[in-house]
């Protein structure tokens, strides 16, 4: 009897200690299933985080890019401000007079093939700090502030107005016809895009060295590339057009935007202040990524802390414990 029964005590101790043994193994298996499952969970949480800051950024860059452009442009026109400052009475008489003497000397029509020479004069003419920017235009109705640079190469279209070679230089003066172009529909820079906004009477101002000339808008054309016949010089007048791509990013044709100059309205225009962020793009972008990261922090606080238990099973916890 003795040695069945201590048989029988080795049996229920060997079945112990395999179910303790079982038990011991199914609690790791469970708590590897629990680690990969919370594993799985975080990195699909920083996933769809990621999607979120893209989709975030895809959002605001529109908006943000145009107004750190216009906050570039407006230092670019206070640096031509103080540039003009500290030049004498005499130098700035001496640059009007070489940009009037060139005025002068051109033709009738627009000459826009110049020479290799003859846009090296046309370079040095009216470049007060050397960067190429001649003056700034400023459209108050559709909020348009820009230095405007010689030439229209492409580097200087993306950031601001271009002023045409061949054209007149915007000093004013009668048989003057001064051209400066501008992109719109850029997603980095607003430049022109709301040109077409403008109507018959509205006003614009070209402020070059300390002296600003207003132009009133009388004329609107769309025509196509190549038509150049409303862009010549007309004896008496002082012109100035705005050029810009139409329709909005076709760009077949081009809208030119003619003002003439209004006497007495001249002076000297205010030059940009500091840039002020709209509301338009505070709004967005404060409130929209406390609001991504709420949703972040949500996500991550439920991946992480589980499915919420119900009373029956924390009744059952209990019991167990």
């Amino acid at each position: 009897m003795k040695k069945e029964r201590r048989i029988n005590e080795e049996i229920n101790t060997n079945e112990e200690a395999l179910a303790d043994t079982v038990q011991e193994r199914d609690g790791d298996k469970a708590q590897e299933d629990k680690t990969k499952k919370k594993k799985s969970g975080s990195v699909s949480t920083v996933i769809l985080v990621l999607i979120m800051l893209i989709g975030l950024g895809v959002f605001l860059y529109p908006a943000v890019s145009d107004w750190w452009n216009s906050m570039h442009a407006s230092r670019a026109i206070a640096g031509y401000v103080d540039a003009v400052d500290e030049m004498s009475e005499a130098e700035k008489e001496a640059m009007i007079e070489a940009a009037r003497l060139y005025n002068e000397s051109l033709p009738e029509g627009v000459h826009f093939n110049l020479s290799d020479e003859e846009y090296a004069e046309y370079e040095s003419i009216l470049d007060v700090t050397g960067t190429g920017i001649m003056g700034y235009i400023q459209i108050p109705s559709i909020g348009v502030n820009l230095p405007v640079y010689h030439g229209v190469d492409e580097g200087v279209l993306q950031i601001a107005a271009g002023h045409i070679p061949g054209s007149s230089f915007p000093i004013g003066g009668d048989g003057v016809h001064s051209i400066m172009s501008g992109h719109r529909g850029l997603p980095s820079a607003k430049l022109f895009s709301d040109l077409d906004k403008l109507d018959e009477g509205d006003i614009f101002t070209v402020t070059v060295l300390d002296d600003t000339i207003t132009y009133m808008v009388d004329q609107i054309r769309i025509v196509l590339p190549e038509e150049t016949e409303e862009l010549g010089i007309v004896n008496g007048k002082d012109y100035a057009t705005l050029v810009t791509c139409t329709p909005y990013g076709i760009n077949s044709h081009r809208i030119l935007m003619r003002g003439h100059r209004i006497a007495g309205l001249d002076g000297i225009a205010a030059p940009a202040e500091a840039v002020r962020i709209p509301v338009y793009i505070v709004i967005p972008a404060i409130g929209i990524p406390m609001l991504f990261l709420l949703l972040a922090g949500m996500l991550i606080y439920y991946r992480r802390r589980g499915p919420v238990k119900s009373e029956e099973q924390l009744l059952d916890e209990m019991r167990k414990g």
